[in-house]
């Protein structure tokens, strides 16, 4: 059916839904109350509405699975539009895939110059924050899991590994699930929503509640994190100015990087999957800057708008089928859990940092957001911080935080409990 020549099955398509959960995003982001917001994260609210209208209003099937959402118009000449099906499915993943691999590429190139340069005491200090985040988030699940009878170790594992928006963890867990492996699948749809607005809030409460002076925080923090980076004086071949062919060649790097499979002793062998090996890979090319007489600098510029359009894509992505799964495995006791699992770590982290490892404020924070796998946690902090320089922090959590989640997830989702 057209109308003045738009046809409505082309407009009301899957990239027409995602470019107005986009806009709509943007407005709930603006939103501040008593100066905390949602920013880009609003994105990713819209996009958890929009899911949870496809599921109340699509076609489900007997296990209460959404098939997927559509509607007719007209009656002489009937127009059927998918909003969601197979094919929309694919879409999002597409999308989320697409947003990963830009948003942290961007952070590794950023935080690339320095931070093989700072290696230092705090090295340690991050190692051990990843380390107390995934320990204590493992902790909890096994001990709610042997105090609930109603709760399988499958179903306390998806909650984790959602709670901790590992989507490597939910995975590894996923195979070694077996049979329950739809639990696994219930339990990260329910915890994921909470892990990820949860931490978002978190970096941008925890200054206010302490009352921290943004502006004179960061001045002291990008002073102490000032490294002279030796100048290259070579004459380099740079191949256009903005950066995109450095860029693109970091994310094809990252994707060989991904695919390494590590074993592990029986079962699935671990891989760094898409966002781990594209951050590995945009550290080393933002080190060295040059592949011989090959430019390999991107404009700061052009970092800032993947970083951003990365993120906003990969909350599209995610929050769709999140918000889908959210209603369809709704209990609000799995809820609570998934809060405990996800909030119990980064205090206590954040109380690590702050008392045992003296780190400021924002390497704290930064390395919560790394320890908790979080994307857009650290889209926020940077937001919030007004400074790049706290990317350093989740750089050198993230790798170590993923390794552990995929392997406890791995280790703890056939426990007899």
């Amino acid at each position: 059916m057209d109308y003045l020549g738009i046809t409505l099955g082309a407009l009301l398509s899957s990239l027409f839904v995602i470019f107005v959960i986009l806009a709509l995003g943007y407005l709930l982001g603006a939103i501040t109350i008593k100066g905390v917001s949602l920013g880009s994260a609003g994105v990713l609210l819209a996009a958890i509405i929009v899911g949870v209208v496809f599921f109340l209003c699509g076609e489900k099937d007997e296990n209460n699975k959404l098939i997927e959402f559509a509607f007719t118009i007209g009656a002489e000449n009937p127009t059927k539009i998918t909003l969601w099906g197979s094919s929309a499915k694919s879409v999002f993943k597409t999308v989320q895939d697409i947003g990963t691999m830009l948003f942290v590429t961007s952070v590794g190139l950023i935080a690339g110059p320095k931070f093989f340069r700072s290696f230092n005491k705090s090295m340690m200090a991050y190692v051990a924050m990843g380390a107390v985040i995934v320990l204590v988030g493992v902790g909890i699940t096994v001990l709610i899991s042997w105090l609930d009878p109603n709760m399988s170790m499958a179903m306390g594992t998806g909650l984790l590994s959602g709670s901790l928006t590992s989507t490597p963890a939910f995975g590894a867990a996923q195979e070694a699930a077996g049979d329950l492996s739809t639990q696994v699948t219930a339990g990260y749809g329910i915890g994921y929503l909470y892990g990820v607005l949860g931490v978002v809030l978190f970096v941008q409460l925890m200054p206010k509640i302490l009352k921290v002076d943004i502006a004179k925080e960061r001045e002291t923090f990008v002073a102490a994190n000032t490294i002279q980076i030796p100048e290259d004086g070579k004459k380099r071949f740079q191949v256009e100015e903005f950066g995109f062919f450095p860029f693109f060649i970091t994310v094809v790097l990252g994707l060989l990087i991904g695919s390494i499979q590590i074993p592990l002793g029986s079962g699935k062998p671990f891989s760094f999957g898409s966002s781990g090996g594209t951050l590995i890979a945009g550290l080393i090319v933002g080190h060295f800057g040059h592949f011989g007489k090959l430019d390999m600098k991107v404009s700061k510029q052009t970092l800032n708008m993947m970083r951003e359009l990365g993120l906003v894509l990969f909350l599209v992505g995610a929050g769709v089928p999140g918000g889908i799964n959210f209603v369809a495995e709704f209990d609000w006791i799995y809820i609570v859990y998934g809060i405990i699992m996800a909030t119990v770590p980064m205090i206590l982290g954040f109380i690590l940092g702050k008392f045992v490892f003296k780190l400021s404020i924002f390497n704290n924070l930064g390395s919560i957001t790394g320890g908790m796998t979080s994307t857009p946690a650290l889209g926020a902090l940077i937001s919030t911080a007004g400074t790049d320089d706290v990317s350093s922090a989740y750089a050198a959590t993230y790798p170590f935080a993923l390794v552990l989640i995929v392997v406890a997830c791995k280790l703890i989702v056939g426990l007899p409990f």
